[in-house]
């Protein structure tokens, strides 16, 4: 299985490429940020001004045209369905299951005020308790499975006020 990303340009312009796409990039580093690249037999000067590794945005000159540019892996892509964005956990208003499984326990009530961190649910899933805690402080708008309930993937499970 080859691992594919999702690469954002503009916040307009969406690509898919996995690893045999990236492994035939014909590009070389010329220095340090700097690469010199082919595709479909033209040139290209690229360079990245800016990066930032933790949010997985870069700034990117390529022939003199400056591009914003975001990637994102299959976990980036799972925890955003889920709610979870990386750097947004406070502005999460609910939790979707990240696989099929069980509900075990539900510890909470719709309109219970909870804290960060407060345990929410427990879904068994492979043979294993998940437990899903708050991310965040806030109101339970909505419980929309019960315990016993068997869910789907990216099922909601619980609304955020």
């Amino acid at each position: 299985m080859s691992t594919g990303y999702k690469v954002t340009v503009d916040n307009a312009f969406q690509f898919d490429l996995d690893s045999q796409n990236v492994s035939l990039l014909d590009s070389v580093s010329i220095e340090k940020n700097k690469f010199h690249v082919l595709h479909e037999n033209k040139p290209y000067k690229a360079e990245i001004i800016t990066s930032d590794f933790n949010q997985k945005s870069y700034t990117v000159k390529v022939n003199n045209n400056i591009y914003n540019v975001a990637i994102s892996n299959p976990l980036d892509l799972l925890i955003k369905e889920m709610g979870f964005e990386v750097g947004l956990t406070k502005q999460v208003n609910f939790i979707k299951a990240p696989m099929p499984g069980l509900i075990l326990e539900i510890s909470v009530v719709v309109g219970q005020t909870v804290k960060e961190n407060d345990n929410l649910i427990i879904l068994g899933a492979m043979k294993m308790e998940n437990s899903f805690l708050s991310p965040r402080e806030g109101v339970i708008k909505s419980i929309s499975v019960v315990v016993g309930d068997a869910v789907d993937k990216g099922q909601l499970l619980i609304e955020f006020e």
